[in-house]
């Protein structure tokens, strides 16, 4: 046990650091070997276990990352992420900049922008859009962590967040699971974030606070519109992703048989295969009428293409080396106590056992992704046998796992609020209770919420 919270403390601090966790992955499982007194055995867990489980994530996943990354690239170099920045902003006034830019956010992350690229795009327009409003800067991390980081990348079915894709083959379920308790918790992440940073707003007013002093040259810009592409054609490719994959979930694939499959592939889960593949080919759709209708107007298609892919590397291995690790962690004898006593947590619920490891290790980890991940490859198989055993549907394990998982992964240390925070060249003493609000305080009232009506109506 010691020598299992040792390595999990040492991993999220060196995170914190700034340490990559490609490097940091591998030497914290090696040293929670050590203090557990298998020496012998470091070199065979490293070539035995972590390796097989990183591989093992690389070949399920790593074409939504490639995708999903080159889709964003796609949507920010054509211009089309600015176009819908813009359209929103025209119609809502800089009078509603928080909306704004919550939406924008919302609206791009839900049609399967990167949340990065997201963050990079909007942040020059909320800058100048709070300056107009006189709306503290403080508070455009919040903004766009609450459109990007939350309801959009855990709660809303259909989602293609690499979030909502993980637990597709361990519950053999598909992006849109528990549709309407997605909904729910969807709106009250986003009306519950909105109060907060509206009201975090109107205190400052009072107080006279304005947009503060920052040499961030904002006095002196303006909200670019230097883009050659309408709000519709922006769209669209949103839309195709949404669409597509909800035509090949209910309809196309529903409509096939697929038995065949099984005689020259038997160790292929169809049913946990066939949503992966829907957000497979929607991406791909997408991504082609993106290039194919703006062919013109491409200026330099090829880096496009190529820092979209290189794009997806860094993220995918890190993931993939979470998991490694956390293959490692659960070899060791220590783990199962920590998997009984988790396990053990609200006999006879294990949706409240499942959301307190998911947010746990997404905490550990300072990644979603990286967390879920590490829950379901180690407990994946657990959870849906308890869901059997007490009559719980897997489409609801699945909707509350992912929720789960956007709790506490925001933590100080997540590489995502680091990277945001230095978009938008603040500090974590400057924003980060406004970023905890909405992405750890009240999702984590979402999960509750959704956990309570699909334990009484069961799924919907």
């Amino acid at each position: 046990m010691i020598s299992i919270v040792v390595s999990l403390v040492l991993l999220m601090y060196l995170a914190y650091r700034g340490y990559s966790v490609l490097i940091l992955a591998p030497l914290m499982a090696a040293l929670a070997v050590l203090l557990s007194g298998d020496v012998a055995q470091l070199l065979p867990i490293y070539t035995e276990t972590f390796m097989p489980a990183l591989g093992k994530y690389l070949l399920q996943f790593f074409p939504v990352f490639l995708l999903g990354a080159l889709f964003g690239q796609l949507m920010a170099d054509s211009g089309a992420a600015a176009s819908i920045a813009n359209w929103i902003m025209r119609v809502l006034g800089p009078r509603h900049a928080i909306l704004t830019v919550v939406l924008a956010c919302g609206i791009l992350t839900y049609g399967g922008v990167s949340l990065f690229v997201v963050a990079f795009a909007i942040y020059p327009i909320s800058k100048v859009m709070f300056y107009m409003a006189d709306i503290p800067k403080r508070l455009v991390p919040a903004a766009i962590a609450l459109g990007a980081f939350t309801f959009t990348m855990t709660a809303l079915p259909g989602t293609p967040a690499i979030q909502n894709t993980i637990p597709i083959p361990y519950y053999g379920t598909n992006a849109f699971a528990a549709p309407g308790l997605g909904i729910i918790g969807g709106l009250i992440m986003f009306g519950l974030g909105m109060l907060w940073l509206m009201s975090r707003a109107r205190k400052a007013k009072a107080a006279g606070e304005g947009y503060g002093e920052h040499n961030d040259g904002v006095a002196n810009e303006v909200i670019s519109t230097d883009h050659n592409i309408s709000f519709v054609g922006s769209i669209i490719p949103l839309i195709l992703v949404i669409g597509i994959n909800a035509l090949f979930t209910y309809g196309i694939f529903e409509g096939m048989d697929l038995a065949f499959l099984k005689e020259k592939f038997p160790a292929l889960n169809v049913k946990g295969a066939l949503g992966l593949w829907a957000i497979i080919i929607s991406l791909v759709i997408a991504c082609l009428w993106l290039i194919i209708t703006r062919l013109r107007h491409w200026t330099d298609l090829q880096g496009t293409i190529n820092k979209g892919a290189y794009g997806s590397m860094l993220p995918i291995f890190n993931t993939a080396s979470e998991v490694g690790y956390g293959a490692v962690i659960a070899s060791l004898a220590g783990f199962a106590i920590i998997k009984e006593f988790v396990l053990g947590v609200a006999p006879g619920n294990p949706l409240i056992s499942e959301s307190i490891a998911m947010t746990s290790l997404a905490g550990i980890t300072g990644s979603s992704s990286g967390g879920l991940s590490i829950a379901l490859q180690t407990l994946g198989a657990d959870y849906l046998r308890l869901a059997q055993e007490n009559n719980i549907s897997p489409e609801l394990l699945h909707r509350v796992a992912v929720m789960s998982a956007g709790g506490f992964d925001t933590l100080p240390h997540c590489g995502a609020i680091i990277t945001l925070l230095a978009i938008c060249g603040l500090t974590h003493r400057q924003s980060y209770l406004n970023i905890a609000a909405v992405t750890i305080v009240i999702p984590l009232i979402a999960v509750a919420t959704v956990i309570t009506l699909g334990t009484m109506f069961g799924s919907f």
